[in-house]
């Protein structure tokens, strides 16, 4: 009869080590503990937990310190629970086992569950409304534009001329067409850019790019 552990941690800066430990306390062996470093209770594509689940048997203990160690999601860690179950895999949630037969141990399971969700959601939504605050704030600007002004003004210039299309523009600054299409938002309202201060891209068949005259 193993005992099969599991830890997980959400960003690859956090630290296994304690859990480990708490697993170590709970009878686990070092060699039965499979681990997830990276990634979050939502996302189901956890190769240590796939691994964990495929390595007990029936009549095998399944152990995490914590159930939202486990899963973040209701749908997902009943999941689990109801599989290990029907392979006849007793489950341990620190240092208690519990039947998911047992009424009173799937009602219990089941709170954790939900209790787990509403923690991962709590913490998605002050991220957002954080990000919020920060992009209002001057301090969460996005992606800076990959131009200087001056070649905003020339791609400016080189479209209203009509004679290059986004394409063209695109290979000749060596952008994507994206970036092309921001930077004409960008200048937008900009006036003309003066003759003698066009800059002038540093591409040597520039006319094999001229847009067909019809």
């Amino acid at each position: 009869m193993a005992n099969i552990g599991y830890a997980r941690c959400s960003t690859l800066a956090q630290d296994l080590t304690a859990q480990r430990h708490a697993l170590a306390a709970l009878g686990v062996p070092d060699d039965r503990v499979y681990l997830d470093k990276g990634l979050t209770g939502t996302n189901r594509a956890r190769p240590g937990l796939d691994q964990a689940l495929a390595a007990v048997r029936e009549g095998d203990t399944f152990t995490v310190t914590k159930l939202d160690r486990l899963a973040r999601s209701v749908p997902d860690a009943l999941a689990i629970l109801s599989q290990l179950s029907a392979r006849g895999v007793r489950f341990a949630l620190g240092g208690s086992v519990y039947d998911w037969n047992d009424p009173f141990g799937r009602m219990f399971l089941q709170i954790l569950a939900v209790i787990a969700e509403f923690e991962a959601n709590l913490i998605r939504q002050r991220t957002r409304e954080g990000m919020a605050i920060a992009r209002q704030n001057g301090k969460l600007r996005g992606k800076q534009a990959t131009l200087e002004p001056a070649q905003d003004r020339e791609i400016r210039r080189m479209h209203d001329s009509g004679d290059y299309n986004i394409v063209g523009i695109a290979a000749l600054f060596n952008v994507s067409r994206p970036t092309v299409y921001r930077s004409l938002e960008r200048t937008a309202t900009l006036p003309p850019l003066p003759a003698d201060t066009r800059p002038v891209p540093d591409i040597a068949k520039y006319d094999q790019l001229l847009t067909p005259k019809g």
